[in-house]
């Protein structure tokens, strides 16, 4: 019966495979490294303040801060004061991008942040809870002469978090808040070359509208957005990697078919890995470079969550198969309480996500954390999938060291066989003990780069210092991934080798005998009955059933 390619493999051909392996990853962190750029550029704009002279101020008039259409435009509310202009005709204009620069399709996303400048007054100070009420409108266009297009109109409302550090005295009237970061608005493509943002501050005392808000002096903004270099490297791996997955996945399922019994649980499964991580590979986003695909976030989001869910459930179901007997292996069945927690954890964050992201298909301005609840909501979200990942990370090493556990009691039968099948079976159990620590150190990895990536997204939300992420971060895990997974296709798909006569009935002898082709004796055990991808997987059951 043939074996698979990690117990038939000769060790000189396994090692040459490794380093290539290891090369490969190297590679992948020194693209990111010394290739790409950062993933994202922050670009700090400040908002003019137009003056709309209409009485009834309309929302199809657009206010350009500079260039030949350039709005009236004041310095500071004490000159609007002077000129009597009220705050209902105060507009702040900001320009993406800066002059003389262009946006393109290649930067993937807009995230755009807001920060108020609120100058303390003791006669005008920042209530607690205040809400600022922001008449918003987004426009584009992709050349200087064309007229502005309306992309999003909306009504906000945004809660005001500022402290001042000062006594609050009338020596210290003048001196800045300091605000946290509020999310403002998060745009899935950027399919043109000019945006405008035109805001306003409505005041209404009778309703009780931006007032107790301090005194505003200006707004900033901080556009995010993906660097085309990174972008452009990003695709260029996945270009690559898909159809190198894709060939050695429908190798490995041609062996598996190949053979004459059906295959186990753990060879399905194998399929499967390699099924979601083709998926997450398809370069889909070479279409958002010239269509204005606003899902694509939303897409790529669900896309890796299907792809974490079916990694980590590939862990737990490929430690437990070394755990146990052949009556309980090679069902889906046995673990529903261990795949069970990660499925419902998945489909969890992708409510969250839809909340969000899915609303921001049609108001890009909307943002979950914009209220008490919401913001609660989402730190809470963030926080239990770090601790989830982590315990997660913490149950594999048990289960790791169980079946660690499982083959040292095999290995206490070693001593009593012949020295050739001593050598053979304790080089198999150092490949597969080598594999199961690959297993932990990938699994480490992808937890920590999850917790990250969490932290690092919900930073402007939270208006605290991030952790920095360069892009060989990024494109060393996707590689090591997709390493990791071909690297578990090609070894555990069926060798064209077959085992010699000792081994071809896939014994495992126990007790003081050694067994020959030419000896009349007979082995203790024969576990001729089971049936699975290697001898390790075999042998491991046959303990488990002991």
């Amino acid at each position: 019966m043939a074996g698979a390619i990690i117990e038939n493999m000769s060790t000189k051909k396994l090692v040459i495979v490794g380093v290539i392996l290891l090369l490969f990853q190297a590679f992948a962190f020194m693209l990111g490294g010394l290739i790409a750029p950062s993933p994202t550029t922050a670009v700090h704009y400040l908002a003019t303040k137009c003056v709309d002279k209409v009485k009834k101020p309309q929302q199809t008039k657009w206010f350009m801060p500079w260039g030949e259409k350039k709005c009236v435009n004041i310095q500071s509310f004490d000159e609007a004061m002077a000129k009597r202009i009220e705050a209902n005709n105060i507009v702040f204009a900001v320009h993406i991008p800066l002059p003389n620069k262009e946006m393109s399709p290649w930067f993937q996303f807009m995230l755009v942040i807001l920060q108020f400048d609120i100058a303390f007054k003791i006669y005008n100070q920042i209530e607690d809870g205040a809400l600022v009420h922001i008449d918003v409108g987004l426009a584009y266009r992709d050349d200087m002469n064309s007229e502005w297009t309306e992309m999003a109109h909306s009504f906000e409302q945004r809660k005001l978090s500022c402290n001042f550090t000062a006594t609050k005295t009338h020596e210290n009237e003048g001196r800045y808040y300091e605000c946290d970061l509020l999310p403002f608005m998060e745009v899935g493509s950027v399919a043109h070359k000019y945006y405008l943002l035109n805001i306003r501050l409505p005041v209404n005392e009778r309703k009780k509208i931006n007032v107790g808000i301090g005194e505003i002096k200006d707004i900033r903004l901080v556009g995010i957005h993906q660097n085309g270099g990174f972008t452009k490297v990003w695709f260029a791996m996945k270009t690559v990697l898909t159809p190198s997955i894709l060939i050695i996945m429908i190798w490995y399922w041609r062996r598996i078919t190949l053979m004459s019994r059906p295959p186990v649980l753990l060879e399905k499964v194998i399929l499967a890995l390699g099924i979601s991580m083709t998926f997450i590979n398809i370069p889909v986003e070479w279409f958002s470079v010239g269509f204005n695909w606003t899902w694509m976030l939303l897409f790529g989001d669900i896309r890796q969550g299907i792809f974490y869910s079916m990694l980590l459930s590939f862990w737990i179901i490929f430690c437990g198969e070394h755990l146990m007997d052949q009556t309980e292996r090679n069902r889906f069945s046995i673990y529903w309480k261990q795949v069970g927690p990660i499925v419902f954890g998945s489909f969890c964050l992708f409510i969250f996500d839809m909340c969000e992201r899915g609303v921001q298909l049609k108001n890009p301005f909307y943002s979950i954390w914009a209220s008490d609840i919401g913001t609660e909501l989402a730190m809470a979200f963030r926080i239990v999938a770090g601790i989830c990942a982590c315990l997660y990370f913490l149950f594999l090493c048990f289960m790791v060291f169980q079946v660690f556990r499982n083959i040292s009691g095999k290995r206490m039968s070693l001593p009593a066989m012949t020295k050739a099948r001593q050598l053979h079976y304790e080089g198999l159990i150092f490949r597969f003990k080598f594999l199961m620590l690959v297993t932990l150190a990938c699994a480490a990895l992808t937890v920590i780069f999850f917790i990250i990536s969490q932290v690092n997204e919900g930073h402007w939300h939270w208006g605290e210092h991030t952790v920095q992420v360069n892009s060989a971060f990024f494109t060393g895990i996707y590689g090591m991934w997709n390493l990791y997974v071909f690297a578990i296709m090609f070894l555990y798909a069926p060798s064209h080798k077959h085992y010699g006569d000792e081994q071809s009935s896939g014994q495992w002898i126990i007790g003081d005998a050694e067994v020959n082709s030419g000896e009349d004796i007979q082995p203790t055990t024969i576990i001729t009955h089971v049936d699975g991808p290697t001898e390790i997987y075999k042998m491991i059951g046959q303990e488990a059933q002991e």
